[in-house]
């Protein structure tokens, strides 16, 4: 394992804090059958990524209501209740994440995440703003694990590749920042986290 990792960076979702659509849905759709339709072909996976990619919300429900008309209180309700998506932060690794800058390390952050629900998880979660820098996928129209944010946030904040170490909840995100040259490691609890950054001399 590299010895003189310089930089850190995190992802946000999965990682810091945690998000989950059904906490508000299961309110608004009480089956769970039909919140599962819902999910699965109205505001789907692929229709949310969008936003992450830059597309306002505006544009993406006029789009969705166009073709779901009868649905459109719940495809509005996706992003008025979407603070109750990300309910609480994951503590051990926003302890890991505070410790970091503490200790005077070079922390960034990297996540996939629209415009305007950033601003709003920065103002739940102060700790997002503490970081030296973040690149957020809708600013820059780049969604991982495409390889060109990974080349923007190296680029961005000077990061040496070798030197950066990666903490992020997907594998796919996690093999193409390897492939970019970055050590990275897929978060899957904070027990295999501590493992992580001891092994990287980073605790």
């Amino acid at each position: 394992m590299p010895a003189n990792i310089r930089h850190i960076v995190f992802d946000i979702g999965k990682v810091l804090i945690h998000y989950d659509p059904d906490i508000p849905f299961s309110r608004l759709i009480p089956d769970a059958e039909e919140r599962r339709w819902f999910f699965d072909n109205v505001c789907t996976h692929d229709w949310n990524v969008e936003q992450d990619r830059g597309r306002t919300w505006r544009e993406a429900e006029e789009a969705l209501i166009a073709k779901f008309p009868g649905h459109a209180h719940n495809i509005r309700g996706f992003r008025e209740h979407w603070h109750e998506m990300v309910s609480h932060p994951y503590q051990a690794s926003v302890d890991h994440l505070e410790r970091l800058i503490a200790e005077g390390r070079d922390v960034t952050l990297l996540t996939n995440f629209a415009d305007d629900t950033f601003d709003q998880a920065c103002g739940i979660f102060p700790f997002l703003t503490r970081p030296r820098g973040v690149t957020v996928s809708a600013r820059v129209g780049l969604i991982k694990p495409d390889p060109a944010i990974y080349e923007a946030h190296t680029g961005t904040f000077g990061l040496d590749p070798k030197a950066t170490f990666f903490i992020d909840d997907s594998l796919p995100n996690v093999q193409a920042a390897r492939a970019h040259g970055w050590n990275a490691v897929q978060y899957i609890g904070p027990e295999k986290l501590d493992e992580d950054l001891r092994s990287f001399g980073l605790l």
